[in-house]
């Protein structure tokens, strides 16, 4: 199960509409891991600025790694994320994590971390299987 959803919560979607704030501290409570992961490098682009901040050091366990997977596999669960923060994420292999300003100025950044290149060169035998 991706989100440890409240009962107020699912009875939202019943009705029809969610609330995203309340969505945000449903992933915020379920998904831990991703959401540290996400707050700290959304804390440290502010504080150094440049084009963006990402992690490298794999996750400790397959239950955070899973947390990272959930979180960014889902348009959902991404898409209120950015919003939430303020940023553009973007993901490579099973744990790095990237968040960029919402500036134009750093799409050819974005691009490159995205790109085809960045994927293959961003492989290693450890991650194989990650």
């Amino acid at each position: 199960m991706s989100l440890d959803v409240s009962p107020a919560l699912l009875e939202q979607a019943e009705r029809g509409e969610v609330d995203e704030k309340e969505f945000v501290d449903c992933v915020r409570t379920s998904l831990p891991y991703a959401w540290e992961m996400i707050s700290s490098l959304v804390a440290q682009l502010k504080v150094d600025g440049g084009e963006f901040a990402d992690n490298q050091v794999p996750p400790p366990s397959e239950k955070e790694r899973g947390q990272l997977l959930r979180a960014l596999a889902s348009d959902a669960i991404r898409g209120a994320l950015q919003r939430h923060f303020g940023v553009r994420l973007a993901f490579q292999n099973c744990h790095r994590v990237a968040v960029f300003p919402l500036d134009p100025a750093v799409d050819g950044a974005l691009g490159d971390f995205t790109s085809l290149r960045s994927q293959v060169l961003n492989q290693s035998p450890e991650l194989r299987d990650c």
